[in-house]
């Protein structure tokens, strides 16, 4: 259960800003899977997974989920390729704008 839950439309703008202003799609490569990623900078990388992503990802399909329900796991090594091309590409711009 979430111990806090945003109510006023400010609280619940930051919460979007920060969870999906900048969420640039990117299709991984080896197996099609599609995820929203934003890159602050060059090193730090957001990548939010769909439920059909994490099926449709055969290294991330077969694991089981974090048991805090929370989904946190290891990482696809083909997925960061992906979004590495896409970095390289243009695709998914790098840096914060507005502190997102």
């Amino acid at each position: 259960m979430a111990s806090f839950v945003p109510t006023s439309a400010e609280t619940l703008e930051d919460q979007r800003l920060y969870t999906q202003a900048r969420l640039s799609t990117v299709a991984c490569l080896g197996c099609g899977a599609e995820v929203g990623v934003k890159k602050n900078s060059e090193h730090h990388t957001s990548i939010q997974w769909s439920t059909a992503a994490r099926e449709q990802c055969p290294e991330l399909s077969g694991r089981p989920s974090d048991p805090s329900g929370r989904g946190l796991q290891q990482g696809c090594g083909r997925l960061v390729a992906s979004i590495e091309a896409a970095v390289r590409d243009g695709a998914v711009p790098v840096g914060a704008e507005d502190g997102y």
